[in-house]
């Protein structure tokens, strides 16, 4: 059937960018069968010993070889210190920093191109070429991917209202002790003043140094300043249709453009294109290192392939070795068994593990060892997409809460928009979990686990408290406001031994509380009135115990 053409209105393209496209015979067009590429190694690891983790699927499928050759491609040199590129060298020179162990809640973002198109997420270039709904999408929305790329999206990519001071000293009046933004997703597009690639923030789109503005906004305000490179997924990220592949191939277009093949990486994808690709991979983070001095460096699952080690010792001791001259504190932060060469990830060398989202994936008990989880406020995506769901401060502080009661870091992304602008109902969120943690963050910043991280119930509106420590002090914190009288059944009297009478008070509200103890545990009796910034999370402060005595099973 023929159908009529419809202008594409959505972004005012100029005029060489204004485009048809049509819509009815999209799915005939581009049908969706997708171009087969190689699939990485597994070295063994099986989905069995993997469970929940990606064990990085979408890296790039390198050999030895290729690592070996893009790994001696390097040139700058190793930095001066102890670390040499060994698990071994590594395991003896890392410590966890001290501040981390401390923080306990950051804040994470995905910002880039993607937030232009503000449409299904993050990964969005590698929809818009697949062949399916997206692709439908794109063309009626921005035009022919002839014309209209990916690339295309990039002078789009304004952050013509962004002000690093205001979203700083947002993220202070949150709460966050540390920043980690998007350096570079998986779509090979640097959001700082790079010299190794031309595809960059300072060059193109906002034509600003995003990373460096931000990371001196961040300091400013006494927070910690990590960066994100999501890049290792990039090689083989991009997977069109056989249809659209085709087209543009037979046009020598967007994915084809000759001007423009080391961005998408689709049109060459030889064995020397994936030697370069994983030499540029290094020295984008060598770069990173160099210029901004990162509290943080984290990295995305595409790392997380065994073959892949060489490249990532080479970063580490790179890392490790300039942090030494700086004096500073430094850390990797890595997905599963990245950093953990015998694939069990309780056994990191070098890297504090990081979950994606609290769920299944995240531990369900106090784990030993530091670790992160990184959460987004909304869904269905990482990034800002329109019509997106904010979660509540109430929301997100349960499960800061959770985090930290079972010895964990929460580090919760947000989504701004590419204009620069963090949407009012993720503020809203923002400030409402500062405003809880300027009353109780005692109970959450340099505190470390119980023997139990909670007691109660568990499902929706059932009363619980969690439990953190800071020396002999135990805090409980309720799920909810228990009534007249709260009742601590882990202290139930004997099981707990103390140094001195017990001491027990509201976090936001003055004075000692009264309280008894016998065999059903510890019962406090609460003031009539609520404490400010408590709406719905409250914390007992329990001092005089000796956390550190062995306890007893009541």
């Amino acid at each position: 059937m023929k159908t009529t053409p419809r202008l594409c209105l959505r972004y005012p393209f100029t005029a060489s960018l204004v485009v048809f496209s049509l819509l009815a015979s999209t799915p005939q067009l581009f049908p969706a069968v997708a171009v087969e590429l190689p699939k990485p190694d597994r070295n063994g690891v099986t989905t069995a010993i993997a469970g929940p983790y990606d064990y990085g699927v979408m890296g790039p499928p390198a050999t030895n070889e290729i690592v070996a050759a893009a790994d001696k491609a390097v040139t700058k040199p190793m930095a001066k210190g102890p670390i040499v590129p060994t698990w071994d060298s590594l395991q003896k020179n890392y410590q966890t920093p001290s501040w981390f162990q401390d923080a306990k809640f950051g804040i994470f973002m995905h910002w880039g191109i993607y937030s232009v198109a503000a449409h299904h997420n993050e990964w969005y270039e590698k929809y818009m070429y697949a062949g399916g709904a997206d692709t439908t999408w794109h063309l009626q929305n921005f035009g022919t991917l002839e014309t209209a790329g990916y690339k295309n999206l990039i002078p789009l990519f304004t952050a013509k209202n962004w002000d690093p001071d205001a979203w700083a000293t947002l993220f202070k009046k949150a709460g966050a002790k540390f920043v980690v933004p998007t350096a570079e997703h998986h779509d090979n597009f640097a959001n700082w003043d790079s010299q190794v690639t031309p595809y960059n923030a300072k060059r193109m789109g906002p034509m600003r140094d995003l990373i460096g503005d931000l990371g001196a906004a961040v300091r400013k305000q006494g927070l910690k300043f990590g960066v994100s490179n999501h890049g290792m997924e990039h090689f083989t990220f991009v997977n069109p249709s056989n249809a659209i592949n085709d087209e543009l191939k037979a046009a020598k277009a967007d994915l084809y453009d000759p001007n423009w093949t080391e961005f998408y990486n689709v049109a060459d994808r030889s064995d020397a294109a994936m030697t370069r690709f994983l030499t540029d991979w290094v020295n984008r983070n060598l770069e990173l290192i160099d210029k901004y001095q990162p509290d943080i460096l984290w990295f995305d699952n595409g790392v997380n392939l065994r073959v892949l080690d060489p490249l990532k010792l080479h970063v580490a001791a790179y890392y490790y070795n300039r942090a030494k001259e700086w004096g500073k504190e430094v850390t990797l932060s890595t997905k599963f068994n990245a950093y953990a060469p015998s694939n069990d990830d309780k056994k990191q060398i070098g890297s504090i593990v990081d979950f994606e989202k609290v769920s299944a994936r995240s531990p369900a008990d106090i784990r030993p060892g530091p670790w992160m989880v990184d959460d987004p406020i909304g869904s269905p995506s990482w990034d800002y997409t329109e019509g997106m769901t904010i979660a509540s401060a109430p929301t997100i502080l349960g499960k800061i809460i959770d985090t930290v009661s079972k010895d964990g870091t929460y580090m919760l992304n947000i989504s701004p928009m590419a204009d620069g602008t963090i949407p009012q109902n993720q503020q809203t969120t923002l400030l409402g979990i500062g405003a809880w943690l300027d009353v109780n963050g005692e109970a959450i910043y340099s505190t470390r686990a119980w023997t139990k991280f909670m007691e109660g119930g568990t499902g929706r509106g059932a009363l619980n408290y969690h439990f953190t420590t800071k020396g002999d002090t135990l805090y409980a914190i309720s799920s909810n406001w228990p009534g007249p009288q709260a009742v601590i059944t882990s202290l139930a009297k004997d099981t707990v031994p103390t140094k001195d009478k017990i001491k027990v008070e509201l976090l936001g509200h003055d004075g000692a509380l009264e309280y008894t103890q016998d065999a059903e545990g510890l019962k406090v009796t609460l003031p009539t009135d609520h404490p400010a910034g408590g709406a719905n999370y409250f914390t007992l402060k329990i001092s005089g115990l000796n956390l550190h005595a062995p306890a007893t099973t009541p």
